[in-house]
């Protein structure tokens, strides 16, 4: 697996969560190095509310697998159609993607300074359907809203960790969903 060290030394990371599949391998990762991740899930481009539920359900059902503390921040979907407005024709890895990520990681952000948290990540670097580029862009400005926070930008996709994603998700029959989230990747 993979070699990393948490920034600053950190032991309790503010970890975004997207679906338990994606953050399978990364927590599994994260204990190994004596991180203990906060899985923080803050999804509100998720379309159905049935959807929504699923994801969430299973992310707390992981979490409890490893005593971990689950965040679950509020479904806002119409606040996300507003905040994505006007980019809804944007293709994956446009526009709409990169705002998308700024919103979900600045509410990360703004949880971690409110909780004490100095570094946060995400799984979202994860996904290789997801640009590394666009995340890290999204994160640094969300952590530049504090001075002692720091954006932890690791390419969760390396290190045989895409390889244990998909063993853990087969392991604990982790419901595996086929698109992104929002109703505008359904089209892609």
């Amino acid at each position: 697996m993979i070699q990393i060290e948490a920034p600053l030394g950190e032991k309790d990371v503010l970890l975004h969560a997207c679906c338990a599949p994606c953050s399978s391998a990364i927590v599994e990762c994260l204990l190994a190095i004596g991180v203990r991740p906060t899985l923080f899930f803050y999804n509100p481009n998720i379309f159905l509310n049935e959807e929504y539920n699923k994801r969430k359900a299973e992310c707390i059902r992981h979490a409890q697998l490893f005593g971990l503390r689950f965040v679950d921040a509020d479904y806002d979907h119409a606040g996300w159609l507003e905040a994505v407005s006007g980019l809804e024709t944007e293709p994956e890895r446009g526009a709409r993607c990169l705002q998308c990520f700024k919103l979900r990681l600045t509410a990360t952000a703004l949880f971690a300074v409110e909780h004490g948290f100095t570094v946060f990540a995400t799984t979202l670097a994860s996904s290789r359907w997801k640009s590394l580029e666009q995340i890290q862009e999204a994160g640094e400005a969300a952590a530049a809203t504090s001075p002692n926070l720091l954006f932890w930008a690791q390419n969760w996709r390396k290190g045989g960790l895409s390889e244990r994603r998909n063993e853990l998700v087969h392991t604990y029959q982790f419901y595996n969903q086929s698109y992104c989230g929002c109703e505008f990747s359904l089209n892609f």
